[in-house]
């Protein structure tokens, strides 16, 4: 009766054109279950059908049925720091007119004719925030050092990122947009490889994962951590603060929406102390009859972890490297003891203040919107 009672009341917020943000556990875990069984596609015609759907009102409740332009200004990039195998960098570059995105740049120091291209957002917490944890500075310098141009970047709210709010009510259009300007910022570094790009984050930073991959095809490997579930969908302003899920008679999940990546190589990250506890027995066969539908059931993959939490920690990280490596034809090597062992410990984790981007060199530009109302009605003309 509760869910029905959900799924009454976003039917009218969606057909009257306002939206609200939906409860983190939308449906419960049987729920979840029985929603993905009902919509397991028995056929490449249907599924196809049905990822047009989710597709159209993916964007439709994000308000993002075409991109808006990209500004004219040229991303800032300075402040190099050479580390063990890989180098930082500081970058600002505009993604929104008035809107900056703010984060780091790790490169490999190996010269290569070509670089894949990983993007990393990061997912929700407190002090030290997103980019400047332990746990995200040792993923991207690794991948570094493995060869791989790698860009990491505030959530809005977060970080450098200080021109609204995290809760603002449209965080989920202005963190999709960034993700596709990181995308372009990525793809405009000479050398990368078009056809060796991939992104992977952790929580909220795996929800940005598997909605900017379901929207752009650019994205060739994906790595969602910890996030993909039937039944819980997020219940932060960035995740499902606007109507991708639910739209009139239209009910849709986060998996369905992860479901998108098909047939691009997907791993999928999953504890036992959250959300992801139930992904072996429910989200990875629902994933595996999307993938058999192009003949590509081993394109998706699983590691499970009962014992650990909610986290991209160290065997979470072990796991997406070696797919990482094998997909995106990196040295996997680079990173390993002689022993055979992934090795993080050359990475070094810089303090907050050396990765932070405004300084008096480099202030926030003069034209930076600031505050909500600001933002919002910036989103609103887009």
């Amino acid at each position: 009766m509760k869910k029905k009672l959900l799924f009454f009341v976003a039917c009218i917020i969606a057909a009257s054109g306002a939206f609200a943000q939906l409860p983190a556990n939308y449906f419960t875990e049987d729920q979840g279950r029985v929603f993905l069984q009902n919509h397991t596609p028995t056929s490449l015609v249907q599924w196809q059908s049905r990822s047009n759907e989710i597709l159209q009102h993916l964007r439709e409740g994000m308000e993002i049925r075409q991109l808006p332009p990209k500004p004219f200004s040229a991303p800032i990039v300075y402040g190099k720091k050479e580390m063990n195998g890989y180098s930082v960098e500081k970058v600002i570059l505009e993604s929104l007119p008035g809107f900056y995105v703010t984060g780091n740049l790790y490169r490999p120091t190996r010269l290569q004719t070509s670089y894949a291209g990983i993007l990393c957002p990061h997912g929700h917490g407190d002090h030290p925030e997103g980019r400047f944890r332990e746990q995200t500075q040792k993923r991207c310098a690794t991948l570094a050092r493995m060869g791989a141009i790698v860009f990491v970047w505030d959530m809005v709210g977060q970080g450098d990122s200080k021109q609204c709010t995290h809760t603002i009510s449209k965080a989920l259009k202005l963190q999709t947009i960034n993700s596709t300007r990181a995308l372009d910022f990525l793809l405009s570094i000479p050398g990368v490889d078009s056809n060796r790009i991939a992104m992977t984050g952790e929580s909220g930073g795996g929800t940005q994962t598997f909605m900017l991959t379901a929207l752009d095809q650019r994205i060739k490997v994906v790595v969602p951590c910890v996030m993909v579930s039937a039944h819980f969908f997020g219940g932060c302003m960035c995740e499902s603060g606007m109507p991708v899920h639910s739209q009139g008679n239209f009910q849709t999940c986060n998996a369905e929406i992860a479901a998108l990546a098909a047939p691009r190589p997907m791993l999928l990250i999953s504890d036992g102390a959250d959300w992801t506890k139930n992904t072996p027995k429910v989200e990875f066969p629902y994933m595996q009859k999307v993938y058999e539908q192009y003949g590509k059931r081993n394109n998706v993959e699983l590691v499970h972890l009962p014992n650990e939490a909610h986290d991209y920690g160290p065997s979470k990280r072990k796991a997406m490297y070696a797919f990482m490596a094998k997909y995106l034809n990196l040295n996997i090597d680079f990173v390993k003891t002689a022993g055979g062992e992934i090795d993080e410990t050359p990475a070094v984790i810089l303090d907050q203040q050396l990765l932070e981007v405004f300084d008096e060199m480099h202030p926030l530009p003069a034209n930076a919107v600031q505050g909500d109302e600001a933002v919002l009605k910036l989103l609103d003309g887009q």
